[in-house]
């Protein structure tokens, strides 16, 4: 019963925290969703223009100034009020933020999912188990040469933040057009693929 009641709870814990990360990148709170998205922003912008050593010193100073100056201020004004509430952070300090063993096991057990079956994919795709996913997989990282020649990793990183917090709006305001020319593309891109199929040697998939 408590083994479940655990599993139940975790469930609920990953679809809250699914369901938040949706509303974020639907806007659904304008606020929230903004603050999110220029602090990424202004974060990788900095990163451009200095080391991540730099970036991480003058954001933890940041921080630090924030939380003295608050600490100072609450202890005058306590001192003038001659009151006694405390630590302002106290909520903040007891609040246990270590992970425990379960989620540890549980997040291990997801990276080494995905590392196994990232690593196969890789395997199949290089050892040329189906020739048209090699052929799709060498077309990909000979335009992916073209992409690195024309931005480096901190420009592509901007590029996907502001695609995640752009898209899925422009998607969900323009669902059946998109849907359209994305059926549309997908027909072509199909039927290029089985003329090459036909044509090529043991390109053809076996039928399952």
């Amino acid at each position: 019963m408590q083994a479940t009641a655990d599993v139940t709870k975790k469930e609920s814990s990953w679809s809250s925290w699914k369901g938040q990360a949706i509303d974020l990148l639907y806007w659904r709170n304008v606020k929230q969703s903004g603050a999110v998205f220029s602090s990424v922003l202004l974060l990788l912008f900095s990163l451009t223009q200095f080391s991540v050593v730099s970036v991480g010193a003058y954001l933890a100073l940041a921080a630090l100034s924030a939380t003295i100056s608050f600490r100072i201020y609450k202890s005058v004004l306590q001192a003038v009020q001659k009151t006694d509430e405390g630590h302002p952070f106290k909520s903040y300090l007891e609040m246990e933020i270590a992970l425990s063993q379960d989620q540890i096991s549980k997040y291990a057990d997801k990276i080494l999912l995905y590392s196994n079956t990232c690593m196969k994919e890789l395997r199949r795709l290089f050892l040329v188990q189906d020739l048209v996913d090699s052929l799709k997989f060498a077309v990909l990282m000979w335009l992916l040469t073209y992409v690195g020649a024309l931005f480096n990793g901190l420009t592509l990183l901007i590029l996907a933040v502001v695609s995640m917090f752009t898209m899925p709006v422009v998607y969900e305001k323009h669902q059946a057009q998109i849907d359209q020319y994305v059926g549309l593309i997908r027909t072509q891109v199909n039927s290029v693929v089985g003329k090459i199929q036909a044509k090529i040697p043991g390109a053809k998939r076996k039928e399952e």
